[in-house]
């Protein structure tokens, strides 16, 4: 009993710095400990109290701002420089360093886009032609994707896969001077897979398709014209994620139709591809009534004059899904004896701040 209690007497000894440390931390301005919801047993008075503090950090928030915005006032009054805006703390500006990141002045990295599989297509010597299929035992929301994905991505062909080998696929594909062939992969009747080879001498990217949305399941979405689109590519800052967006513009032609007011974009967040397809439009409140003109944007044609208050507005067309890089391989595809650019597995994922694309 006695070494027990001076074990405990000894413990209690230890614990007593930190137990200061919390003291001082939860002090508050006026020396008195601050009381937290958490300490609160009363489920009425936690929220009330909880409802107060609330309230507090959001009026704090608001006398915040309104001091900035009076110095930015005063600022522009006396012709001086504007005080420098807080930039908030997130994953995406806290992600570690990366030796592979992309800089405007590497000169390797341009010497190897001229020689790249993908600079004839971006270079305008070959015309992209992409080539889609399903995989063997697809349902209809496999072909319900694909049918999608011939309004967005212009030239593009649909074969129904029947029985036959993906390798005779590409050799067929090879033979009709396609640049690109699509897969589109299911599993219990859900798209989830999306398999991107290019012609003739690959890469092959293997991507994990998820949050699909089809274009008859948007609400309010708008018919896309037969303009080539404007291709977006956001956040693809790695010597990898440079390679895969590569892969993704060797899909659509390089000379868009602006006319058609089309725009596709892929835009990478946390190496999460978020796949959207708009059009906008750029109109004047006066002509907001216009029938005319309405007529006219339905159309695809671009308003003659614009005068007044101008505003631009977006329309999503569908479909809508994300893509997760899993694998890029050299060539073409092969299971067996195909060597891998890159491999996503389980141990590199070793941070919540660590991306590869």
């Amino acid at each position: 009993m006695g070494n027990k209690r001076k074990e405990r007497e000894v413990q209690s000894d230890d614990d007593a710095p930190a137990k200061s440390r919390t003291k001082k931390m939860d002090k508050a301005d006026g020396g008195k400990p601050q009381l937290l919801p958490s300490m609160i047993k009363n489920k009425d008075k936690r929220s009330a109290l909880y409802a107060k503090l609330k309230h507090e950090k959001k009026a704090e928030k608001k006398k915040n701002a309104k001091a900035r915005a009076a110095l930015e006032s005063r600022a522009l009054e006396l012709g001086e420089e504007l005080p420098p805006k807080k930039v908030p703390r997130t994953i995406e500006n806290t992600r570690e360093a990366d030796e592979t990141v992309c800089r405007p002045d590497d000169e390797e990295l341009f010497a190897g886009n001229d020689a790249d599989e993908f600079s004839k297509v971006l270079n305008h010597e070959r015309v992209p032609k992409v080539l889609m299929t399903t995989c063997r035992f697809n349902s209809t929301r496999g072909p319900a994707l694909i049918k999608d994905l011939l309004t967005v991505i212009p030239n593009s062909e649909y074969y129904k896969r029947g029985t036959y080998d993906l390798k005779k696929i590409v050799e067929y594909a090879n033979n009709k001077e396609f640049t690109s062939v699509i897969v589109v992969h299911t599993s219990r009747r859900e798209p989830d897979a999306l398999l991107i080879i290019g012609l003739p001498n690959g890469p092959t990217a293997h991507f994990k398709l998820s949050n699909l949305v089809l274009h008859k399941d948007l609400k309010n979405h708008g018919n896309p014209t037969g303009h080539k689109p404007e291709l977006v590519l956001n956040n693809f800052t790695t010597r990898l994620g440079h390679r895969v967006g590569r892969l993704i513009q060797s899909l659509f032609p390089q000379d868009p139709e602006f006319r058609g007011r089309r725009v596709v974009t892929f835009h990478n967040q946390r190496d999460f591809i978020f796949f959207r397809h708009h059009r906008y439009t750029v109109e004047n409140k006066a002509d907001k009534h216009d029938k005319t003109k309405d007529k006219n944007k339905d159309a695809g044609v671009w308003p003659k004059t614009l005068k007044g208050d101008i505003y631009a507005q977006l329309q999503e067309c569908g479909p809508r899904f994300t893509l997760k890089l899993r694998s890029l391989q050299y060539g073409t595809f092969d299971t067996k004896g195909g060597e891998y650019e890159w491999t996503h597995k389980a141990e590199m994922d070793t941070s919540r701040r660590r991306f590869f694309l």
